[in-house]
């Protein structure tokens, strides 16, 4: 059984890799939106129901009906709290959207971009709308049709532009000091080094001072300015967003221990295996071993 749904979310991921978008209803238990097992792709989901988004630092409670936009880049994660629970999503490269030649980089959006509002609630109408969109996506992505990919990628924007004018810009968050630029830059630059693709590619910046020497910034003052705007240390940001790519290359992937260790930026994979147990309390083969 479990050998079937294994194969099933690689056959999904292999598929959504190699035409570079994929377009699926939400099932009643909210499965569907956990049927990828990576995140390497932007997301926008129309969902109804009620649940809890855990977003970059931020949180949110959603209820009813939300349009909500992930950015790959920022780690978030999606807590589904009502038995019924329904919707669309597609998930998309930035690469397939920017086939367009009108299109800027996704990390400007004021949806997708760190610091931006990844949340909008919906109407009714608006969503008979917003629903009507998301099935002509479906349906296209089942046909022959030589140009479908131009054709979803105009309904992508289509959505992006119904969520603007729901949306006025007056109402985005804005980083409205020199904590929270230092902050949102420094976010975003972590979050650049990641999903790890490779073996033989090591993380680059490893440390508070590994990012404050690419900010151009005191390493004091980094630590200070994070600090002040989400409550947690460079550093903790640091360590937990390793943590979790090392828990999903053990769960995703078929790297040796000593493979994942190195492309984390370990030289030795006892320095990856002690740190690891010092933050989750377990060690990496035992997690690995709970996966089989």
């Amino acid at each position: 059984m479990e050998n079937k749904v294994v194969r099933a979310v690689s056959d999904f991921n292999s598929e959504l890799k190699l035409k570079g978008f994929n377009v699926f209803q939400i099932e009643s238990d909210g499965a569907a939106t956990r049927i990828y097992s990576r995140k390497d792709f932007y997301k926008i989901c129309l969902t109804t129901g009620k649940s809890a988004i855990h977003y970059a630092d931020r949180s949110f409670e959603a209820e009813g009906t939300v349009l909500f936009f992930g950015n790959p880049h920022i780690p978030y994660s999606w807590e589904t709290i009502s038995t019924s629970y329904v919707g669309y999503t597609v998930l998309f490269s930035e690469e397939f959207l920017k086939l367009s030649d009108r299109s800027e980089s996704l990390q400007h959006s004021p949806f997708f971009k760190i610091g931006g509002t990844p949340i909008i609630n919906i109407s009714e109408q608006q969503r008979d709308f917003l629903n009507t969109i998301f099935q002509k996506m479906m349906e296209e992505q089942q046909t022959d049709y030589a140009y479908k990919d131009d054709l979803i990628r105009n309904y992508i924007h289509l959505i992006i532009h119904e969520a603007l004018k729901l949306q006025p810009s007056e109402n985005y968050d804005q980083n409205k000091n020199a904590a929270s630029r230092l902050t949102a830059v420094f976010l975003e630059l972590l979050e650049r080094q990641f999903p790890v693709e490779t073996t033989d590619r090591p993380l680059q910046l490893k440390t508070a001072q590994d990012y404050a020497n690419n900010l151009h910034v005191h390493v004091n003052y980094l630590n200070r300015a994070v600090k002040e705007v989400t409550g947690k240390p460079t550093t903790a940001h640091i360590a937990e967003r390793i943590i979790s790519e090392a828990k999903a290359l053990l769960q995703h992937t078929n790297w040796n221990i000593s493979d994942i260790a190195y492309a984390l930026g370990f030289e030795y994979p006892t320095y990856f295996n002690n740190y690891f147990k010092r933050i989750t309390g377990t060690n990496p083969k035992s997690l690995r071993a709970q996966e089989v």
